[in-house]
């Protein structure tokens, strides 16, 4: 039976994970709002705590030539933190972005006009267009449902890679608990098992891998310890308003807003908007809008309305769809067989226990 929760718009159309109580509250924002006040200081304490994180990272890092590290994608949690960081508390940042050839053009103006302005290094990285093609590829054929994996994996394997190269201790993440408190733990899967990575190129991969870089979760452990290297997610301790943040960045760089969340590289686009709620029934959307209901910033029948338009225009999703096909080498006729076979888990799939024991306790 069909059920959504009566106090944000989380549903069971997709997730086996989701559960409701007497209320009709699901279990999503009924965690969230319990551990609200433990994460999420956009107030007075907030302040505190954030120069406090600041002053830590500059006085450990002052004889270094970065004070931090951070991904930089061109959306809008990674621009506005890049943005406070670098302008804001004068924060010496450096940006490592992956362009796996699907950035939109939006994307890289951002990108660009962000790190000009505020004077940011930003090492770009662009992973072999033949072997990330068919890792993506491979993903596909294996009609698992995080196809994003490969662009997840490979960013964090980079940034690594110039944290231990630089010697730098503190790493900023844009992830934040105003814009996705709520993640779907259903139909999803950990970017960090490796063997789960190579045990579907291996099946359905045609050409070789070893030209990628990857992280797996030892590694990331390893380098946690012995580098002491300590992520901050620094917009929970601000008032992060999405509406006020990309006003900010427009007046400060001429920032362009893409449309909605994840919608800056055109891989992504197509996983959020088209593969995960045509083979899942996955409407991301839920979860974002959750997040902000969960935040204040809109109110329930505000997403509610939002959900009502359609989720992308068809005829630019099919043209994103042929150009995607095109470097994936994958013609149309597999596509649609693709689409015409079971959908799988990565599970179907050889895994490593320990990095999926470690996920299970973290949702936990």
């Amino acid at each position: 039976m069909y059920q959504i929760c009566k106090r944000c718009v989380m549903d069971n159309a997709s997730d086996s994970t989701i559960s409701f109580d007497e209320n009709g509250f699901c279990n999503y924002c009924t965690k969230e709002l319990s551990r609200k006040n433990e994460v999420y200081f956009p107030n007075e304490e907030g302040k505190k705590i954030l120069n406090s994180y600041l002053s830590e990272i500059k006085e450990k890092s002052k004889r270094k030539k970065y004070d931090c590290i951070m991904g930089i994608s061109g959306g809008l949690d990674s621009s506005y933190l890049a943005y406070l960081g670098a302008v804001k508390w004068r924060l010496r940042i450096l940006a490592v972005h992956v362009d796996d050839g699907f950035d939109t053009d939006i994307s890289k103006e951002n990108i660009r006009k962000l790190c000009n302005s505020a004077k940011i290094d930003l090492h770009v990285i662009c992973p072999d267009p033949v072997q990330f093609n068919d890792l993506t590829a491979a993903y596909l054929r294996a009609n698992v449902p995080n196809i994003a994996i490969p662009q997840d994996n490979i960013l964090f394997a980079e940034i690594y890679n110039f944290a231990r190269r630089y010697k730098i201790k503190y790493f900023l993440t844009g992830g934040n608990f105003a814009l996705e408190s709520i993640l779907q733990h259903g139909n999803t899967y950990t970017a960090y098992d490796v063997r789960n990575i190579k045990a579907i190129h291996k099946k359905f991969g045609k050409e070789g891998i070893n030209k990628l870089k990857f992280l797996s979760n030892y590694r990331k452990f390893l380098d946690c310890k012995l580098l002491g290297i300590k992520t901050y997610r620094l917009l929970n301790y601000i008032d992060y308003n999405r509406d006020r943040a990309l006003k900010e960045l427009n007046e400060f760089c001429g920032f362009k807003y893409y449309g909605s969340k994840h919608l800056e590289n055109t891989l992504t686009k197509f996983i959020q908007m088209y593969w995960f709620y045509n083979r899942y029934g996955v409407d991301k959307r839920r979860s974002h809008l959750s997040s902000m209901i969960v935040s204040d910033q809109i109110t329930r029948d505000q997403a509610l309305e939002e959900l009502k338009k359609p989720l992308y225009d068809e005829k630019e999703m099919q043209a994103d769809i042929k150009m995607i096909l095109s470097r994936l080498n994958i013609s149309e006729e597999e596509f649609n067989l693709i689409l015409s076979e079971p959908s799988k888990q990565h599970t179907d799939y050889p895994i490593d226990w320990i990095t999926t024991i470690v996920n299970k306790i973290r949702l936990n």
